[in-house]
């Protein structure tokens, strides 16, 4: 929820509101320190039983009800897909701002930590973090990955505020006439149908939207099955730029989504650089464990 809906506006309100612009204002280091000691008071105001109570009720720290050989063996296929990509590790956190700063994602959607770190909520946003400081040795970056993301927005119930997901980017610079981008969303719409081919998809479709009118037809050679997506409600306003697209795949039955992906700006607002291009693209590796058949 919002800061400024429900129990943020009574909170921000009162003592509270002053209390927040203290802290906001204080320097990194201090305001660190200060968020160390608090959570060290209320810690050791805990036991045991009440460590154990918030395990079972907390949706951010309970297992995951999906079976580990399942998860596994999905993560397994769309990785060995990710042919010429370099796989890579990333760390379970990012610098605080990473999502809100770089990619425009609400801020409260995001679980921040009390040392200038937030946890990730999507495996391409530190993927992007990476590939521009891969990007200062010059030449086309190409990483990939599979992380357990959470993300802090309310979800139905019976679901889990962590999952795992599979990411992809590729990073490179302008070269005139979209041949970047062209070779980019190929290689990327390849990508997602092979890692869904790999679990035995019998149909797989991306749905196509066109952003910027210069960006039209430009998967034409990519020989994937696309159809268009123009009444796309996600993915505008900012968090993609030319195209984007959703991807679809059948196990047996009807097409169901279960990825997403790309053009943003991210890689050109790290480095300041107008000429930078990034390509990002992503499959749902709890969603399409769900999806094979038994």
């Amino acid at each position: 929820m919002a800061h400024d809906d429900g129990p943020g506006r009574r909170i921000l309100s009162g003592p509270g509101g002053a209390a927040a612009d203290v802290l906001a204002a204080l320097p990194g280091a201090d305001l660190t320190t200060v968020q160390l000691e608090v959570a060290r008071r209320r810690a050791s105001r805990l036991a045991g039983p009440d460590v154990l109570r918030r395990h079972r009720a907390d949706r951010f720290t309970g297992p995951s009800p999906l079976p580990f050989a399942l998860l596994r063996r999905v993560e397994d296929a769309v990785l060995g897909a990710a042919s010429g990509f370099d796989l890579v590790t990333l760390a379970p956190l990012v610098p605080l701002g990473t999502h809100s700063a770089v990619t425009g994602l609400a801020q409260h959607r995001v679980v921040p930590t009390g040392r200038g770190t937030e946890v990730a909520a999507d495996p391409t946003t530190g993927l992007a973090l990476e590939a521009a400081v891969r990007r200062a040795a010059g030449g086309v970056v190409r990483l990939a990955t599979v992380q357990r993301v959470v993300r802090a927005q309310p979800v139905p119930a019976g679901l889990f505020a962590h999952f795992s997901l599979f990411g992809a980017v590729t990073a490179g610079r302008d070269t005139g006439d979209r041949e970047f981008e062209r070779a980019a969303l190929a290689e990327h719409a390849r990508l997602m149908v092979a890692g869904c081919r790999a679990l035995g998809a019998t149909a797989v479709s991306l749905g196509v939207t066109v952003l910027d009118p210069r960006f039209e037809g430009l998967l034409t050679a990519a020989e994937v099955p696309v159809h268009p997506f123009p009444d796309r409600e996600g993915g505008r306003g900012g968090y993609y730029e030319g195209l984007c697209f959703k991807v679809y795949a059948s196990f047996g039955d009807e097409l169901l989504e279960v990825g997403d992906g790309g053009f943003t700006p991210w890689t050109r607002r790290l480095l300041g650089n107008a000429k930078e291009r990034l390509m990002t693209s992503g499959l749902g590796v709890d969603r399409l464990a769900t999806l094979l058949p038994a």
